[in-house]
């Protein structure tokens, strides 16, 4: 049988092997780590999460990520699996132990008989041959430039960020105390997953002012700015205005101080767990762009970090994108060379559980036609519907911009009531009729997959 040739093994191309291998699809897979590193990885592993070590919401009712959750689930999907076998305490979010998961989908993936696994980089388009690109945010420049100069424009691009991480043995336990917002979670373990550090208001804008003047990476000459606002550094934010920290990553609401009950805080910063021994905590929504000795001197004073010990600091990265309006078709392939399938963070799509997703159905979809079949249209009103939709047509592609899945995407079911009175029943049904939907569009594919 031809070979499907998958360009990247981060969630994407993980997931697309996977899919395509368990339907009886030979696959290589080139990942150019551990030969070529990058700014964020730290191993050769597939599937290495960088950013967070969080698949955000796992409410499959009222939430779209938890929903996205739920239809992978039901695909049989390998990043799933192996996240809800490393899963740590995190309240109502999907957080996993990052090493631990990573080693686990390489160890699957290693061990399939249908997949070989080359290390090595691609620097060009293949000109033959079915390929699925999933390089990801960090494509390798001579790919990105053979990318941009196929499409015929200069690549799209915008600035990510990564969270520091702390030991957590480091972090003074006499001022800062374990609970999740509101007490979400069913067992002790999860209503006290996150860390909390307290402010006063004199320390939160003492906070604000050192974070406002520290020193900032700078962008080289020509390079503009643009940032994915789900992903914002936390100096641009504080720029924004003084207030918009503390009601956003440093909201102080629901959440009671042990120490203190009696006194409500003016802000919270929350570090969550990273890793299942409980070492470790990434402080949570604190991306940065700030260099290395202003992180350490800013972060060490919030309460309870002034001894902080830093496993990693937070960085700044340029990530690449294509303008997949205009360049992909319904099938994810790129229209000028329809061997070529596109699938990930590099289609436009945003977060780890986004990119997996745009995996899978790549996956699904390559295999499908290298065994002469046509699935059936993937249902718009689906969260998988709704994501491809979006990037292979439904957005603007003059303002294109990469998108975390969310209601916004998906069509209105009529009858609802709207604004907030309404959303509760609103998500409801926006799930119920996508969960039926996808259901019935996996069902035929299902027994190959597993």
């Amino acid at each position: 049988m031809t070979k499907l040739t998958i360009i990247g093994g981060g969630m994407a191309g993980s997931e697309a092997a996977w899919q395509a291998a368990q339907a009886g699809q030979p696959v290589r897979l080139i990942e150019m780590r551990p030969q070529v590193e990058t700014f964020a990885h730290r191993t050769g592993h597939l599937a290495e999460m960088v950013c967070s070590n969080s698949f955000r919401s796992d409410d499959d009712e009222q939430n779209a990520v938890g929903l996205l959750h739920w239809e992978m689930r039901a695909a049989s999907s390998l990043i799933m699996e192996m996240a809800d076998a490393h899963k740590l305490p995190a309240g109502g979010a999907l957080a996993v132990d990052r090493d631990a998961f990573a080693e686990a989908v390489t160890a699957r993936l290693t061990a399939h008989p249908l997949i070989e696994i080359e290390a090595g980089e691609i620097t060009a388009l293949p000109e033959s041959g079915p390929t699925i690109i999933a390089t990801g945010p960090l494509t390798g420049g001579a790919l990105a430039r053979a990318i941009a100069e196929e499409a015929g424009q200069d690549s799209l691009a915008f600035f990510d960020a990564i969270a520091p991480i702390v030991y957590a043995d480091s972090i003074d336990m006499d001022v800062a105390w374990r609970q999740s917002r509101y007490d979400k979670g069913d067992t002790l373990e999860e209503r006290e997953a996150y860390i909390n550090c307290p402010m006063t208001k004199d320390q939160y804008e003492a906070f604000i002012d050192a974070l406002l003047a520290a020193d900032k990476t700078e962008f080289k000459e020509g390079e503009t700015a643009t940032y994915f606002d789900g992903c914002l550094p936390i100096e641009v934010m504080a720029e924004r205005g003084r207030e918009t920290l503390r009601h956003g990553p440093m909201k102080p609401v629901g959440l009671t101080n042990p120490h203190d009950p009696q006194t409500k805080a003016w802000a919270v910063v929350q570090l969550r767990r990273d890793n299942a021994l409980g070492t470790l905590y990434n402080i949570v929504g604190f991306q940065t762009k700030m260099k290395y000795g202003a992180q350490t001197s800013v972060f060490k004073k919030i309460p309870g970090l002034e001894n902080a010990s830093f496993a990693r600091l937070g960085g700044i990265h340029r990530n690449t994108f294509i303008n997949s309006p205009t360049l992909l078709d319904d099938q994810m392939r790129l229209r000028s060379k329809p061997h070529i399938r596109f699938a990930g963070q590099i289609t436009g799509v945003e977060g780890y559980v986004e990119s997996a997703a745009m995996g899978l159905l790549a996956g699904r979809l390559a295999s499908a036609e290298l065994r002469g079949e046509a699935l059936p249209e993937i249902p718009h009103v689906t969260a998988m519907g709704a994501l491809v939709t979006h990037i292979t047509g439904g957005a603007e592609a003059k303002t294109f911009q990469p998108m975390n899945v969310n209601f916004g995407l998906f069509p209105p079911v009529e009858g609802l009531k709207g604004g907030r009175r309404g959303r509760k029943d609103r998500y409801k049904a926006y799930t119920d009729r996508a969960k039926a939907a996808w259901s019935d569009w996996i069902a035929p594919g299902l027994k190959a997959a597993q």
